[in-house]
């Protein structure tokens, strides 16, 4: 047991630090600010397959915290902290609502919750400079088409971590003998 769970800690840092990792990339490429937190957010899938779900909200916590304390791009850290990050785990609860209108419902009511607390934070708490003028030019309709898009974005990104979920059971499980 004691082996067991020395293997899953070391786990967790091993994949916190790639999520860093992927993060710190993703503020230095300016086009990978959406990219790397749904990266990062990916390698989160073998704690919430295999490992007690406290193993991986600590180490999306510790990864979100250390994102937001050394990365330069807080739009990136915000994203990962509150949009991308925690839901691999909010995935394994919304996918148990009955029917697939309800479960798709609700993913997209959390989506839309967090990138409005997000932004709110950044332009409240955190602002950036230029990201009142930047809503202000493009408009409410610009706006909603861009929260459109990103809607989108994350139906296929819920869509492509529920893959990458299987492909993680059939090909990389078996070779983390260790966990089990």
């Amino acid at each position: 047991m004691h082996r067991t769970q020395t293997a899953r800690t070391a786990l967790c840092g091993v994949l916190g630090a790639l999520g860093l990792v992927l993060l710190a990339l993703g503020s230095v490429l300016p086009l990978a600010t959406y990219a790397a937190p749904m990266l990062a957010a990916f390698a989160l899938i073998p704690l919430v397959q295999d490992c007690p779900p406290r193993y991986a909200w600590l180490t999306w916590a510790a990864t979100a915290l250390l994102a937001l304390m050394l990365l330069p791009d807080r739009e990136l850290a915000l994203t990962y902290a509150l949009v991308l990050g925690p839901y691999p785990m909010l995935k394994q609860r919304l996918d148990k609502l009955p029917g697939r209108p309800l479960r798709l419902a609700a993913k997209l009511a959390v989506f839309n919750a967090a990138v409005l607390v997000c932004y709110g934070l950044l332009l409240v708490v955190f602002p950036l400079p230029g990201l009142w003028e930047e809503f202000a030019a493009g408009g409410l309709a610009l706006t909603l088409a861009t929260l459109a898009v990103g809607n989108v974005a994350f139906a296929a990104f819920d869509v492509v971590l529920a893959l990458l979920a299987v492909v993680y059971r059939r090909r990389l499980r078996p070779l983390l003998k260790f966990l089990h």
